[in-house]
């Protein structure tokens, strides 16, 4: 079965259409230009005309995808960097996404969800329980020396 092929322009008001939906990065847009089987050439010309039409904006997308993956994912600072690097945010761009999040949010959300994955789990044994717990809020991107502080807090509420 053979790709469909797409002029300049068609695959210009498909990737438009592409960035208004929702923020993207240049690393996405340059993949779904490649999946449409676009030319390096048209693909250059295309993001230009999507950056210089502000369909594209990186700083945008870091500033949203940083926001987003806080307050609905509940993703701590490491993660959105981790996630921002991988896909080629600048360092200016990543810093500007995280001062999206203000610090009392951040300790709000941190302190949420701690609280909450702390009370839900169902481990009996302490060790077990102190490991998983750790993970999750490590892998959810918290730092560690927060991570280990809230632990021993929870800890001498547990025990009468």
């Amino acid at each position: 079965m053979t790709q469909k092929t797409y002029t300049v322009r068609e695959a210009q008001i498909k990737l438009e259409h592409f960035c208004a939906y929702q923020e993207r990065c240049h690393v996405e847009v340059n993949q779904k230009l490649r999946d449409l089987g676009m030319i390096p050439q048209a693909i250059d010309l295309i993001i230009v005309h999507l950056i210089d039409n502000n369909f594209l904006n990186e700083s945008r997308f870091a500033c949203s995808f940083a926001r987003g993956k806080h307050r609905i994912k509940y993703w701590g600072k490491i993660r959105i960097v981790n996630e921002l690097k991988a896909r080629h945010i600048s360092k200016f761009n990543i810093d500007l996404g995280l001062k999206e999040i203000s610090l009392e949010e951040y300790w709000l959300t941190f302190e949420k969800l701690a609280n909450h994955h702390w009370e839900i789990m169902t481990e009996k044994n302490a060790l077990k329980k102190r490991k998983k717990f750790c993970d999750f809020m490590l892998r959810k991107g918290f730092e560690s020396a927060m991570v280990y502080e809230k632990l021993k807090e929870l800890e001498k509420e547990e025990k009468p």
